[in-house]
């Protein structure tokens, strides 16, 4: 993992180099950019991809006291982050609450971020009213308001398999990424600062659930390119918030994922892997 100093603090990203067309991929709360670990192998061979680890609960450096991890200051720190990297023509793929945060870019046609992205896609992610996202984001946002302490005990319990599994945890979030959601939560597990930041993001998320009804607002102005893929089986994000966001977006296209549930890039990394590098290229003559 390489590292990055920003103005919230440092933040680690995976980055596979490479001439290629360059995709920049945004994971959702609790979670890292290993989220993205079987697309990513396939799409290196022809693509750079750039993954980061956002402050998001599952980051291993804690950011500054004053730093904003609303989803709105999150946002900004993915604009000053393909800035720093100087990324051009990114197609932005955002999973989870990381397709939160693509819309937000989105909808901020004037901003420095808007204008590095060339096309999105939007993976089974929040969006429109179901902010926190169904029973699984409901209880993480609930939990949020335990001061740091408690919350880092409510989580001890994801230590626990069974537990993991249940449909208030990663039960309805993936069908066969256990490992990394064991991996995802040990950080608020293990690091007071870690469990600061989480907290002051499900509090900013717990104090703004209309966020995404603004955000979706502005997405019939995007004038770029936008794949949406759903995971026709999900029971976190509504599969007719995927046909919702599709037409809306003018250059919109809806791919439904059968066998998976939210997390695509878990449960089926090298079938997203194919959409996306089919969608790259192809979207390049449409801009």
């Amino acid at each position: 993992m390489k590292a990055i100093e920003l103005s919230a603090g440092t933040i680690e990203y995976e980055d596979t180099g490479g001439d290629g067309p360059t995709v920049v991929l945004l994971h959702g709360l609790l979670m890292d950019a290993s989220l993205w670990d079987g697309p990513v192998a396939d799409l290196s061979a022809d693509h750079r991809c750039v993954a980061p680890t956002l402050p998001l609960g599952a980051h291993r450096r804690a950011m500054r006291a004053d730093a904003d991890l609303s989803l709105p200051g999150v946002a900004r720190l993915v604009t000053e982050f393909l800035d720093r990297l100087d990324l051009h023509d990114v197609t932005l793929v955002g999973s989870d609450t990381g397709g939160a945060l693509v819309q937000l870019l989105m909808g901020d046609s004037g901003g420095d971020g808007a204008a590095r992205v060339g096309r999105v896609v939007l993976v089974s992610c929040d969006a429109f009213d179901n902010f926190p996202p169904g029973l699984t984001g409901r209880t993480l946002v609930l939990t949020g308001k335990l001061p740091p302490r408690l919350f880092g005990l409510f989580m001890r319990q994801m230590r626990l398999r069974p537990l993991r599994r249940l449909p208030i945890a990663f039960g309805w979030l993936t069908l066969r990424g256990d490992a990394a959601t064991a991996r995802w939560t040990r950080p608020v597990m293990r690091q007071p600062e870690i469990r600061r930041d989480a907290v002051r993001t499900l509090r900013a998320v717990a104090a703004d659930t209309g966020l995404l009804l603004a955000a979706a607002e502005h997405l019939p102005s995007f004038r770029y390119p936008a794949l949406v893929v759903w995971a026709s089986g999900d029971r976190v994000m509504p599969p007719e918030h995927g046909r919702r966001l599709a037409e809306l977006l003018p250059h919109g296209r809806l791919v439904e994922v059968p066998d998976s549930y939210t997390l695509v890039p878990l449960d089926q990394p090298t079938e997203l892997a194919r959409l996306i590098r089919e969608f790259t290229p192809a979207s390049s003559a449409c801009r």
